[in-house]
């Protein structure tokens, strides 16, 4: 088991936890772990989100990778997906995303991308954490001129801005967009410029809200996570959709002209169909977790697709893509890879790709998302003791009542209980045909698990 990575990287509260000695480390060793095969000098980028501890963060991780001997080009703030790209882009051996995603500004965070722009996979991640606690870490320190030299590469994100038109700017010069307004929540995070410079070059006009970042209002009420504002957005002044992005941007939800939420389910559903009927679905095949609706699994039993499952995590669903040669995929929280555009979830990528076929097909959001439809479902977070949270897999008690329930709903429900591998907490989620039945049987079995693991 893994002692600092989880399923997204290292995670933790920044400069308690996340201290600057500790990233130092992770800077060095993954900067070995990931360029060992390389014959030249590795250069590596950097990119972070809006958060207070962003560059406290940057500069501990810049110092690792140049005492290692690896160049860097630290490229500010940009999404997730824009590191990804530009890592590709640029052929670097490899790069580092510092952000806590949707999670508050006190937490910050380290992904690794490999020099394919895909987050690293689980061996690697065991293998950084072999070499910061073997005390190999003094061996791996640059001498005279090896030390590496950093550089502000700020500008890059203008390749960032002309991928997507190099994308959508054609198709979209087709379409009348006249009285196509979008409501857009950026979430004070890291796509608060360049989301706004996308759409302005692709001319789709937005009223754009919490773009005004100050360090530790990412994601406060905001963004993917806090829909609120952006319903009451759209609703008031009447818009097309809204879009909302999580704090690294790799993330997109909707919300449609009548207030509704659009989540990953529905946008997958929406894209599969359009995909297949353009001949571009790879295999009839969409990929998407154990988390998914079962709405998303009947959508397409329904449409001859073939539906895949993984473990909960975009990594294992692009594991799943690459490794079977299907272009979609991705989780309910937004977090959509069009893999034929980019190895990793991209909100501005997803958000642009379901404006163009509501223009296309001259539907509003409502009518494209009536392709599937979703069953009750209940999730709820239960905190436990962190050394605790392996035990519901071995408590008796636990199992048995997951069993009972997963009886009960037969072929019209399901039960799924798993740990989160970011936080103290266990997940309880239940599927079923009756909104009131399922947060009943749900509240108990948290009951339960809250009992036995605290």
């Amino acid at each position: 088991m893994k002692k600092y990575f989880g399923t997204d990287g290292i995670r933790r509260i920044a400069n308690t936890e996340l201290t600057p000695e500790l990233v130092y480390k992770v800077a060095k060793a993954g900067a070995y772990a990931l360029s060992k095969h390389t014959d030249k000098t590795p250069t590596i980028l950097i990119g972070r989100d809006t958060r207070l501890s962003g560059t406290l963060i940057e500069s501990a991780m810049t110092a690792g990778f140049l005492s290692y001997g690896a160049n860097v080009k630290q490229l500010g703030v940009i999404p997730t997906p824009g590191v990804a790209y530009l890592t590709k882009r640029l052929k670097a051996d490899a790069s580092v995303v510092i952000s806590a995603s949707h999670n508050t500004y006190d937490f910050n965070g380290v992904k690794y991308f490999s020099n394919k722009g895909m987050k690293i996979p689980d061996e690697i991640e065991e293998e950084i954490e072999e070499v910061m606690e073997s005390g190999k870490l003094d061996e791996l320190t640059a001498l005279s001129d090896k030390i590496g030299i950093a550089e502000d590469r700020r500008d890059l994100i203008e390749e960032y801005v002309f991928f997507f038109r190099k994308i959508f700017e054609e198709n979209l010069e087709n379409f009348d967009k006249e009285n196509f307004v979008v409501g857009l929540d950026v979430a004070n995070g890291a796509t608060y410029k360049v989301a706004e410079q996308v759409f302005e070059k692709l001319g789709i006009k937005i009223q754009i809200i919490n773009n005004t970042p100050n360090g530790t209002n990412i994601n406060d009420n905001c963004g993917s996570t806090h829909l609120e504002s952006l319903k009451e957005l759209v609703i008031k002044q009447h818009l097309n959709l809204g879009i909302a992005y999580d704090g690294d941007g790799d993330r997109c939800l909707a919300i449609d002209e009548n207030g509704n939420e659009v989540d990953g389910d529905m946008l997958l559903a929406i894209f599969a169909s359009y995909l297949k009927e353009k001949g571009k679905l790879k295999k009839d095949t969409v990929v998407a977790t154990v988390m998914s609706n079962l709405g998303l699994k009947k959508f397409a039993q329904n449409n001859s697709i073939n539906f895949e499952a993984t473990k909960v995590g975009d990594r294992y669903v692009l594991e799943k893509m690459l490794k079977e040669g299907y272009n979609l995929g991705g989780e309910q929280s937004g977090h959509i890879i069009l893999l034929d555009y980019n190895p990793t979830g991209d909100g501005i990528l997803t958000s642009l790709m379901l404006i163009q076929i509501m223009l296309e097909k001259n539907l509003k959001l409502s009518e494209l998302c009536k392709v599937i439809k979703k069953y009750p479902q209940v999730l709820l977070n239960v905190k436990v003791k962190n050394d605790k949270k392996p035990n519901y897999q071995t408590d008796e008690e636990i199992q048995k009542e997951i069993k009972k329930l997963q009886e009960e709903f037969q072929d019209n429900g399901r039960v799924l209980v798993r740990a989160s591998g970011t936080e103290p907490i266990i997940r309880v989620m239940l599927e079923g045909e009756n909104q009131k039945d399922i947060e009943e049987k749900a509240q108990k079995l948290a009951n339960l698990i809250k009992i036995k693991l605290n």
